[in-house]
Order: C-alpha cells, then sequence, then structure tokens
C-alpha cells in the first residue's frame, strides 16, 4: 500500500474529528467499562484497556488506531506498551483476543459442560508470524487484516459503509474478545504473572 497521506487531509482529519467525538459522547461509560483514552491527536488515537474484574485492577492492554488516509483506507492497530507507546512483540503481549467456534447458539451453562470435557474450540484474533514479531489484529476493518495477503478476496471497501473499521467498532472487539472474557489473574511461583484467565461463557460467538 502507499505510504503516507494520500486522502486529503481535511477529509480524513475531519472524520477522524467525528470519530473521537463519538467515543467523548460516551467516555463515561466506557470508563466504567475499563476504556481510557489517553491519546487523541489526529491521526493517532490510543486507548488502554483495564480488567474492572480482577483485583487489583490491573491493565490489559494498550492499542494505538493510526487514521490516516481514513476512511478510504481503514484504521492500523498496533497493541503498545501503556507507558512508552513502544509496539509488543507477541510474546510480550500478556492477553489473548478469542471467539469460540461453533457455539453460536450455546447457553453459558453448555459453554461451561463443554469446557470440563476438554478445550474449546476458539478463533485467535491476534496473529503474528513468530513470537518476536509485532502482532497484528485479524479482523475486518482493521488495516493489517486488509493489507494480509490471504485476505485479497475480502477488500475494505466491501466493510467500509458498515461500521466496521470505526473507533467504537474496533474497540468494542477488543474488549468483547480479550478484556470481558478476563476474571482473574493466572500468577505462577514466584508471583510472577503469566497471563489471565477468561470466562469461555462471555467470547463473542
Amino acid at each position: 500500500m502507499i505510504e503516507g497521506q494520500f486522502v486529503d487531509e481535511a477529509v480524513s482529519r475531519r472524520k477522524f474529528e467525528r470519530e473521537v467525538a463519538r467515543y467523548r459522547s460516551l467516555e463515561g461509560d466506557y470508563r466504567r467499562r475499563g476504556w481510557f483514552l489517553v491519546e487523541a491527536a489526529f491521526p493517532i488515537v490510543v486507548v488502554i484497556f483495564v480488567s474492572p474484574k480482577v483485583a487489583p485492577k490491573s491493565i490489559v492492554c494498550a492499542v494505538r488506531l493510526d487514521f490516516t488516509n481514513y476512511d478510504l483506507v481503514p484504521p492500523s492497530v498496533t497493541f503498545v506498551d501503556p507507558f512508552t507507546g513502544v509496539a509488543l512483540p507477541m510474546k510480550s503481549l500478556g492477553f489473548k483476543m478469542m471467539r469460540l467456534n461453533g457455539m453460536a447458539d450455546a447457553t453459558p451453562e453448555t459453554i461451561t459442560a463443554r469446557a470440563r470435557l476438554g478445550p474449546l474450540q476458539v478463533q485467535e484474533l491476534i496473529q503474528a508470524h513468530g513470537p518476536d514479531e509485532i502482532p497484528f489484529l485479524c479482523l475486518p476493518g482493521v488495516r493489517e487484516y486488509h493489507d494480509h495477503p490471504a485476505h485479497t478476496g475480502d477488500s475494505w471497501l466491501l466493510h467500509r459503509r458498515s461500521g466496521e473499521g470505526s473507533l467504537h467498532f474496533i474497540l468494542e472487539q477488543i474488549w468483547a474478545s480479550g478484556v470481558n472474557p478476563i476474571k482473574s489473574i493466572n500468577y505462577v511461583v514466584q508471583v510472577q504473572v503469566q497471563g489471565f484467565i477468561a470466562d469461555p461463557t462471555a467470547l463473542p460467538k
């Protein structure tokens, strides 16, 4: 893809400001869910996600969205260190984003019973080619998804008017598949945080 801002910047900036304004209008609700908007200066938005269900309250992830050339192209999504803003490799994320496969109509009780019998079939939404590589969010509406050779048949233009690719949509997917299912912190010996434990009944279907 062509690098740099090639769409009229005034157009992208206006659409960016509209996305941020929509977020601001619901900021109180988002905060109660553990979403914290810490940067919003065209073309970048940075949001930190905190899990309100665990004690002590813990940062799950920080995400940077780049709205360059929006919305002729969708936002780029990168998971970053919440303190430095540096992009994190796959091995440093500490959490997962998952969806259940084949259980669209299953009740929480059914999912819990199935989980006792063995691992559930899930789709991993965060992908990388290796543990040291910068991962990408494998989701329509995300620039890296549509730029990936495996998704050449799923053009962004097919999704552009659907709401996918909006700030709210992307953040909602991260929360629903990665943050909301977390029910506790998973500790190992020497009190080293290994990651989070997710509630499979809370995963999107």
